[in-house]
């Protein structure tokens, strides 16, 4: 069995393995897991990427197209992000340290004059985040984040020259706005 959040809801749903993709929340009634990125990367493809982006040492255009077919629709994945964002916000604000720069990337995924690279990668970040089945169970003490946090904050690292002030102050608003988060 497998204990999964539901995004809309947030009622703890234990599941069989065997069944995560087509079970539904118990209290709502909504898919648990609308869909998944169907790619991973290896640690070689991983190892080759950061080599080369070391060596590179400047930014450069990254081919959406190459990497759809790799990680899923982006439209898909922004509509996911928007769907689950709000609600695993709300539900573990208090509980990760990295939640300024969760929300600081979506108002960068959002933002119209943010390059599409810069979205997708945003988009990726916080899919994964939102996403109930990881590396490392949300439910984990502590430890449930860990994986979450790295790919958050390696891709606000990544897209610190696309990430303006305007969304960091909008990211600030949102906490002054939604005080019980």
């Amino acid at each position: 069995m497998t204990a999964i959040d539901c995004v809309n809801c947030g009622h703890h749903n234990h599941v069989e393995k065997n069944r995560l993709l087509s079970a539904n929340c118990s209290s709502c009634g909504s898919k648990l897991i609308e869909e998944s990125i169907p790619y991973e990367l290896t640690d070689k493809e991983l190892e080759n990427a950061v080599q080369a982006n070391v060596q590179r040492g400047s930014q450069q255009e990254v081919d959406i197209n190459k990497w759809v077919s790799k990680i899923g629709d982006q439209e898909q994945q922004a509509k996911y992000v928007q769907d689950g964002f709000l609600a695993k916000v709300k539900r573990y604000a208090s509980k990760v340290p990295f939640v300024k720069e969760v929300v600081t990337l979506y108002y960068c995924s959002i933002d119209p004059k943010t390059p599409l690279a810069a979205k997708a990668t945003a988009v990726g970040a916080l899919a994964y985040w939102i996403l109930p089945l990881d590396l490392i169970p949300d439910f984990i003490p502590i430890a449930g984040f860990v994986d979450d946090a790295t790919a958050v904050l390696i891709a606000y690292k990544s897209l610190s020259g696309q990430i303006t002030d305007e969304h960091r102050e909008k990211a600030e608003q949102f906490f002054v706005l939604n005080k019980n988060v």
